[in-house]
């Protein structure tokens, strides 16, 4: 079909909509059933298991592996956005990691410990799929939206995102609480990670038909030397920033808060499951259930009230406030112990989490120069994003296997928080426009 103009309500509206396809991944594998299905595992192994040679706690493995995968995508994030970019074709990329991500949920099903690597791969490409499309999703926002508008559609894609997943997993809620006996319980969490990959593949087709094929009307052919296009693009866009110093100051400032933020999501529920004192391992899977359904649910309204708050307040202003909570959050974790403290903390979290994603990324898209190249930007963007959860995933991993508890670890998130409001006070309200 033909392009749609710049600023169109379906174009914004089908870009926004893989939000709704795609943020079942975050929710169901990342932070919600598989979590819970990956800790029933050990429940006869005292949380340890024998690996790569090593003796590792079950999440600190998983915190490893989650970093290593974070760090591939770190690497080919910004070669494959600069080809893309090059030859006129990120939608076709977008597709390929979309694909790759959905086809690995539902290869989770066959997930157990006498496969354990098979499965460890499963995720491994889980997560590459999703954050590989991201970034070619993200960088498509400042080619549809017009600046007035992308802290809006921005935010409206989160909420689409809470909204849909949510629905999927209240479903997946039902199934397991259904189930008769610990074993079917198990098999509906498996049946829970194929309805992911079916779900994100089906409605990403209604974002792939209206999206344009790429910023640029026609490509030119890829060779060998295209392939390295990718890292000069990085070193250009690294060049820029020694000019761009707003831009420079804010990208500090994001680095340090999403290494902190991702990884408290990317953990919660491991850390529910092993330090909250819940009475019975079904009251565990239910409760933590609910709670990631209660900060998905806030995290609609916390993103529209953050969207709200910038547009009074400024971005700046208003990230610096969000990340203030984030601290607090993070050193009153430390003490929690019952799972009416653990409900308290996802209302929080919720109002927190889908705000400072938002407007992150709508404040960096307002502070890039006049280009149209915008998805080695967004690389370099995704890349400092990433960099950040491999340090904190790795971080929270390494302190996890030495004390056995990952307590200290969250306090360590705090200081980063307190770090990133430091970094982004350099950054003057008046250099982001509203």
């Amino acid at each position: 079909m033909k392009n749609l103009p710049k600023g169109d309500k379906k174009l914004l509206n089908a870009w926004a909509f893989y939000d709704w396809a795609n943020s079942v991944y975050t929710l169901t594998i990342a932070s919600a059933v598989f979590p819970i299905f990956y800790e029933a595992l050990f429940s006869d192994r005292d949380h340890y298991i024998d690996v790569f040679g090593l003796h590792l706690k079950n999440s600190a493995l998983i915190s490893f592996i989650t970093a290593a995968a974070f760090l591939v995508v770190s690497f080919i994030s910004p070669l494959l956005s600069g080809i893309a970019d090059y030859v006129g074709n990120k939608k076709s990329f977008m597709k390929f990691f979309c694909y790759v991500g959905a086809l690995s949920c539902m290869g989770l099903y066959w997930f157990d410990l006498e496969n354990i690597y098979v499965g460890l791969a499963f995720y491994f490409l889980g997560l590459l799929g999703y954050w590989g499309s991201l970034v070619f999703y993200n960088s498509y926002l400042p080619d549809i939206a017009f600046e007035e508008q992308q802290d809006r559609i921005s935010a409206k894609g989160y909420s689409l995102g809470y909204i849909g997943s949510v629905l999927l997993l209240a479903i997946n809620l039902w199934m397991i609480m259904g189930a008769e006996n610990d074993a079917a319980r198990m098999e509906a969490m498996r049946y829970s990670f194929v309805m992911v990959g079916v779900w994100w593949i089906l409605f990403s087709q209604y974002t792939y038909y209206y999206l344009p094929k790429g910023s640029k009307e026609t490509g030119q052919k890829l060779t060998k030397a295209v392939v390295f296009n990718g890292f000069k693009e990085l070193k250009k866009v690294w060049a820029l920033l020694q000019e761009n110093i707003p831009l420079k100051r804010y990208l500090g400032g994001f680095f340090v808060s999403s290494m902190a933020v991702q990884t408290v999501m990317l953990v919660a529920t491991y850390f529910g499951a092993q330090e909250i004192q819940w009475s019975s391992k079904e009251e565990s899977t239910i409760g933590l259930i609910i709670c990631i359904l209660l900060i998905q649910i806030v995290a609609v309204f916390g993103a529209l009230l953050t969207s709200y708050a910038s547009s009074k307040r400024g971005n700046i202003p208003t990230l610096i406030f969000i990340n203030a909570i984030w601290a607090v959050f993070c050193a009153l974790a430390y003490f929690i112990t019952l799972p009416t403290h653990f409900y308290v903390m996802a209302t929080v979290v919720g109002f927190v989490m889908g705000g400072i994603q938002a407007l992150s990324r709508s404040t960096y898209s307002k502070l890039l120069p006049e280009t149209e190249d915008t998805a080695s930007f967004f690389s370099f963007y995704d890349v400092a994003e990433k960099v950040g959860i491999v340090i904190g995933m790795c971080v929270y991993g390494i302190i996890d296997q030495i004390t056995g508890s990952p307590r200290a670890a969250i306090v360590i998130l705090a200081i980063f928080f307190v770090t990133s409001i430091f970094l982004l006070r350099r950054v003057h309200k008046k250099d982001v426009s509203n």
